[in-house]
C-alpha cells in the first residue's frame, strides 16, 4: 500500500516525533550555557564594583579620611570605567 502524503493525512497521523539532540548539539548547548553563566557572573561583579565606587561619593570627609581617601580621590574612583 502506498503512503498518503496529503496534509490531512499527516494531521491525522499525529505530530512527527522529535529527534533527540546529537551529542555535538548537547555539548554545544552545555558550552553556551557555561559561557552564559560566566558572563553573568562577570557582569554581576562589575556592577557590584560600580556600586562600591559610587558609594564613596556618599561618604562624608571624615569617613573618607578613615579609609585613607580624599574627596578628589573618591570622585576619581567613582568615574572610572566599568572594566577598570
Amino acid at each position: 500500500m502506498r503512503p498518503v502524503h496529503t496534509a490531512a493525512a499527516q494531521c491525522l497521523a499525529g505530530p512527527v516525533p522529535a529527534r533527540a539532540p546529537t551529542i555535538r548539539t548537547a555539548t554545544m548547548q552545555q558550552s553556551l550555557g557555561a559561557h552564559f553563566i560566566v558572563a553573568a557572573g562577570w557582569i554581576s561583579r562589575q556592577m557590584e564594583r560600580r556600586r562600591s565606587r559610587r558609594a564613596l561619593l556618599e561618604m562624608t570627609d571624615d569617613q573618607l579620611k578613615d579609609i585613607g581617601l580624599s574627596r578628589s580621590e573618591a570622585y576619581s574612583e567613582s568615574i572610572r570605567r566599568l572594566w577598570d
